[in-house]
């Protein structure tokens, strides 16, 4: 009986890549750039970003704006990973979007 190989198509790159932690880190990492995005859009002209920073601190109600704007960078690796069926890297970065999500609630309303 001859020995018959099946290739499965498995994608090594895509396995190593579909790990909650990866997925964890994008969405962690990726809302920093987005901050600095809105920085350059919005704020750029009126201040420097250590000013921002102090005016972000005393005005919690606006760092919750800012913060919100930053996650949507997060959309674009969500949509990825939910195209290529990447489902353990894409809980990774709903709980990291989460995570940033509760900052976001406790801007708003506890502190």
């Amino acid at each position: 009986m001859p020995l018959v190989v099946v290739y499965c198509g498995i994608n090594t790159v895509s396995m190593r890549i579909n790990t909650p932690i990866v997925g964890f880190i994008i969405g962690l990492l990726l809302p920093i750039l987005g901050f600095f995005v809105v920085y350059f859009l919005m704020f750029r002209s009126n201040s420097t970003i250590s000013g921002l920073w102090g005016s972000l601190a005393h005005d919690h109600k606006s760092a919750a704006k800012v913060v919100t704007l930053s996650l949507l960078i997060n959309y674009g690796p969500f949509l990825y990973f939910n195209s290529k069926r990447l489902d353990y890297a894409l809980r990774g970065v709903v709980t990291a979007t989460m995570i940033y999500a509760a900052v976001v609630v406790m801007l708003m309303f506890v502190w």
